[in-house]
């Protein structure tokens, strides 16, 4: 174990945890304690309570029963403020940074170090913040826009905010969801480090072989009760994963054989710009056939945010084509594309998959509340909204008290179940698939998989772009490689080698000074997708 193994008390405690919502006993007398220098993994299904007890540890609710203890004292955490106090932190999922501003400025924000009562001593604030960096092996510009850093980058920004505060105990939720392998093995040398130095993480992940890899005890939670705290050395992926579901869980789906028809999506030479106006994906060309996946891997930033957008007609495309079952759809609306057949997971479910103030029923007919059987002309069917949605809740498992309860209500995971529910069902020529499983737990993760399998299987067209490299190597029939806005390699995805594509990712198969990467690669083709 890293740190002493001998202490007076956990430097977390939290027990008899009970916490209550209409409907919902979210936690259940839990309890949980974390040591100094101690690596404490948190599992559990979407919906399970993870969210719920870390908010109660944040200050972010208020638990009906038990306590907190720091350091053996019994505290009252009213706020986020209070919990910042008293050495408590916490990275969430989706960074709370703002891009615009600089690295210094992002972490300085809220806790600014004043040189009088007017000015700020950025000079001291600077300092501390260079301190820092040097002393946990980040390379990062003080000064350099927070936009402007890849992802993992920013992961860094939001630890060094943290420690910045001076934070004893780091609340870590699902921190490598959208990194990539190197990247993850960064910040869990950056965790280590901290451990040794006597901080107390709580790594929340779904990722399970990462859990069993960095953590130095883990504890499970299966609706809302702790079902058992365990260490790496005596449990495996496979009872892991029992013990969040509740049952057997198969971890890597069986693809099959895939039995590729006509071209159902074609792209000729796409130009697409950023907001800002920057070339961002440039002269693409591909095509998925019906029946196939074809899998688009890279590391986030290099163009695929703006590629599905223009495919799905949510953002404009500069020159090129799309064509959709043989009709050029270039520029066509959101509408018009779901029309023509086009269904579509989006990468950020926020703001392009929900209306959080809506209820579960509105938002699973949100593409198609217009037509039959959910409207008779203007006047909307609530009948059979009412019973279409509760299917869907049933069949995908959406873990919600009401179907008529908010989309803000649910659990992240339990959002991103309720839009592939409705991305899923009818019948579709083409599924864009945008990280389709970011953040779902892996029983769930296991039944989308199977879900996409038998779209595929039933001759729909699936693209499918996805941070983690092992879904992509895993769906694929074919994978292509997105580096700086152009496919630089398409390869098998029955014998794509991990480690090949992560390089790819990485350096676009060229080396530092612009050549060609010597040495083995993937069989692959480069430029169009044929």
């Amino acid at each position: 174990m890293t740190g002493s193994e001998h202490v007076a008390a956990p430097a977390l405690e939290m027990r008899g945890i009970t916490k209550r919502y209409p409907g919902v006993l979210a936690n259940d007398r839990i309890d949980l304690d974390v040591r100094p220098g101690e690596i404490h993994g948190l599992l559990g299904e979407n919906g399970a309570g993870k969210s719920t007890l870390m908010n109660i540890l944040y200050g972010l609710a208020v638990p009906d029963e038990g306590a907190v203890l720091l350091d053996g004292q019994e505290v009252q955490i009213d706020s986020p403020a209070d919990a910042i106090r008293r050495g408590i932190s916490m990275v969430h999922q989706h960074f709370m940074l703002v891009p615009v501003l600089s690295v210094a400025d992002n972490i300085l924000l809220g806790e600014e170090t004043m040189a009088n009562a007017i000015f700020l001593d950025r000079t001291e604030a600077h300092r501390r913040i260079d301190e820092l960096a040097q002393r946990f092996g980040f390379e990062i510009d003080p000064e350099a826009p927070v936009g402007s850093l890849s992802v993992g980058s920013q992961q860094r920004v939001e630890i060094l905010k943290a420690l910045y505060r001076e934070a004893r105990i780091l609340v870590l939720d699902e921190p490598t969801a959208v990194l990539t392998p190197q990247e993850t093995k960064e910040i869990f040398a950056v965790l280590r480090r901290l451990a040794q130095e006597g901080h107390s993480i709580v790594f929340i992940s779904h990722k399970l072989y990462e859990v069993l890899e960095i953590a130095d005890r883990i504890t499970v939670i299966r609706r809302g009760r702790v079902v058992g705290t365990t260490t790496p050395a005596e449990t495996d992926e496979e009872q892991l994963a029992e013990m969040m579901v509740g049952r057997e869980v198969q971890l890597t789906v069986d693809r099959g054989e895939s039995s590729p028809g006509e071209a159902v999506l074609k792209v000729d030479n796409l130009v697409v710009r950023n907001e800002r106006g920057r070339e961002t994906v440039h002269r693409v060309s591909f095509e998925v056939r019906a029946g196939e996946i074809l899998g688009v891997a890279g590391v986030a930033g290099n163009g695929q945010d703006e590629l599905v957008g223009a495919i799905t007609g949510l953002r404009r495309v500069a020159s090129g084509t799309v064509t959709l079952g043989g009709s050029d759809v270039t520029g066509h609306s959101p509408r018009a594309m779901h029309e023509a057949g086009l269904a579509h997971v989006p990468g950020d479910r926020h703001r392009f998959g929900m209306v959080m103030s809506f209820p579960l029923t509105d938002n699973l007919v949100l593409t198609d509340y217009y037509r039959a059987p959910f409207a008779r002309g203007p006047v909307r069917d609530e009948a059979a909204v009412a019973e279409a949605a509760i299917g869907l809740i049933e069949r995908f498992d959406v873990r919600t008290p009401s179907p008529f309860a908010a989309g803000s209500t649910l659990s992240g995971g339990n959002q991103q179940k309720l839009v592939v529910a409705r991305e899923f069902s009818g019948d579709v020529r083409l599924l864009v698939l945008d990280q389709p499983t970011r953040g779902l737990d892996v029983g769930s993760i296991e039944f989308i998989h199977r879900q996409a399998l038998a779209k595929r299987d039933g001759g729909t067209a699936i693209l499918l772009v996805s941070a983690e490299l092992d879904e992509v190597l895993e769906l694929s029939d074919r994978i292509a490689v997105m580096y700086r806005g152009e496919i630089v390699a398409v390869v098998d995805g029955r014998t794509a080698v991990k480690e090949d594509i992560g390089l790819l990712m990485a350096t676009g198969g060229r080396d530092r000074d612009g050549s060609p990467a010597t040495g083995p690669g993937p069989a692959s083709t480069t430029g169009s997708v044929a």
